[in-house]
């Protein structure tokens, strides 16, 4: 199983025959790398070598973008995620009260009184 797994990581593929892969054009693909979604590696001319992996990546872009997923979106799911840390009490404390300030001035009233204490907030 990992010789597959290496063999679909190998940059073998130039940009013409994924654009028939994938029925993108080359100027979204290259879009699509900008934006670091997809990371063909280069040849020593500098042109694109892309692996099966890559093509795997393009076509479920492009099938979200046709189910209905704005770019954004599609760039959160495919983002990696970062490892997740041990949070101690007081910072998350710190967070969950910084974002009802947040909230807090954003559905303000101008006219109305400011919120300056509450439930979880302390001086």
């Amino acid at each position: 199983m990992a010789e597959t797994v290496d063999l679909r990581s190998r940059a073998v593929l130039p940009i013409g025959t994924v654009m028939t892969l994938t029925a993108l054009s080359a100027r979204q693909i290259r879009y699509y790398e900008k934006q670091g979604l997809v990371h063909p590696q280069r040849t020593a001319g500098n042109h694109r070598m892309y692996a099966l992996n890559d093509v795997d990546v393009l076509i479920d872009i492009k099938d979200q973008l046709a189910s209905g997923l704005s770019f954004d979106d599609i760039k959160r799911l495919n983002k990696p995620r970062q490892p997740v840390s041990e949070t101690s009490d007081a910072a998350v404390r710190q967070a969950l009260r910084a974002e009802l300030l947040n909230q807090s001035r954003m559905n303000q009233n101008p006219s109305g009184p400011s919120v300056t204490q509450g439930f979880g907030f302390r001086p």
